[in-house]
């Protein structure tokens, strides 16, 4: 935590993706580090959202604008020379990736682009974390988790978009942020599925079961067998900030690309994640509707190899798979049950808790030894 603290307090950082779900946790706890956010997202993608539910629009500056426009993307950059920035607007959802793929691929790759289009204009150091996506392998699903020197590849348009972000990011690195003289430091995090407190995309598991109980109502669940590496939101986002604040003090993590993910026997099956839920919530009732529906193509199995994470940068998860469920259930509950207009302080409670639990684990974030 006082390795985090020293990185990032009074530092100017800038979030894209401020308001969507990972964004907004990553932003309130930047912000309770001492450091300038300056948020810059296209809407709010949800309502209700944890953007507003966490009182974020009255701690950080807010910027609304197309992360496909590229002159407005380099004037937000340039005018708050920033010291870090983390990319993590996008089109998120799998399933709206079918009905608008074009708005997907151009949002994720080109949104993508124009990032490092801005910090190409910067005259001062900056480190940049460009957010992508386990789905950018070329997923066989076979029972090992892909390493990053794996094929990248998409079945779907949201998976080939994220794929070719990550092309355009390396064409940048190669192009214009390899020569000695670059203040650029550039890295890649890929991170899969995430759950926790504030999450109402739509179509996701965990906020539409969250939604449901909390009305007495029934969700329909279409792959029950499916396994996922649950994690919860702040284990990648503890990443994101350990490899900004190695890229920070070193150019040996330029370039680099790193997964986080869970513990390696944290897969299970949505099956498994509604029963662990049904510990912490009364009233859990579901259908699977696998055969009365057709569905898109979807993963049945996607895992990630956090090795290389762990070795260079010396970060690890935190949590197991039942203290994710109960920390993503009780924010749920307070809100639910409660009915409360502002989850700030609960929010910063478990950023302190799940820090708090780190330190206790003797996992430390931020800079190596090395």
């Amino acid at each position: 935590m006082n390795s985090l603290l020293k990185t990032f307090n009074n530092k100017t950082i800038i979030v894209t993706g401020h308001t969507g779900f990972k964004g907004s946790w990553l932003s309130l706890w930047l912000s309770s580090l001492g450091a300038k956010v300056v948020g810059v997202s296209n809407n709010i993608p949800s309502d209700p959202s944890n953007f507003i539910a966490s009182g974020l629009d009255k701690i950080i500056e807010d910027i609304r604008l197309d992360i496909r426009d590229t002159d407005l993307v380099c004037k937000v950059i340039e005018s708050h020379q920033p010291d870090f920035i983390f990319h993590l607007a996008a089109q998120a959802l799998v399933r709206t990736s079918y009905n608008y793929p074009l708005e997907t691929i151009t949002t994720n790759a080109i949104g993508s682009a124009n990032i490092l289009e801005g910090v190409r204009k910067l005259n001062k150091p900056v480190s940049v974390v460009m957010i992508t996506s386990d789905k950018v392998y070329d997923n066989s699903e076979w029972v090992w988790g892909y390493r990053e020197t794996d094929r990248i590849g998409g079945k779907d348009p949201y998976s080939a978009s994220k794929g070719m972000a990550e092309i355009a990011i390396y064409s940048y690195i190669e192009s214009f942020y390899k020569k000695p003289t670059s203040n650029v430091r550039v890295g890649i995090a890929r991170a899969g599925n995430v759950i926790g407190g504030g999450d109402w995309a739509s179509d996701r598991l965990v906020p539409d079961c969250m939604k449901a109980w909390s009305l007495g109502k029934i969700v329909e669940v279409r792959s029950p067998n499916s396994t996922r590496p649950w994690q919860h939101v702040l284990e990648p986002l503890s990443g994101y900030l350990t490899l900004a604040s190695n890229l920070s003090e070193s150019k040996k993590y330029h370039s680099e690309a790193f997964n986080f993910g869970p513990h390696a026997n944290q897969n299970y099956s949505v099956r498994e994640i509604i029963d662990e839920m049904a510990n912490h919530w009364s009233q859990v009732r579901w259908n699977d509707t696998s055969q009365s529906q057709k569905h898109f193509h979807e993963a049945g199995l996607l895992k990630l190899n956090c090795d290389k994470a762990l070795s260079e940068l010396h970060w690890q998860p935190v949590l197991q798979f039942d203290e994710t469920v109960k920390m993503t259930v009780e924010w749920y509950k307070l809100y639910y049950e409660n009915k409360l207009s502002s989850m700030t302080d609960f929010t910063l409670k478990q950023i302190h808790d799940f820090t708090e639990l780190a330190n206790n684990r003797k996992i430390l974030w931020g800079m190596t030894d090395d």
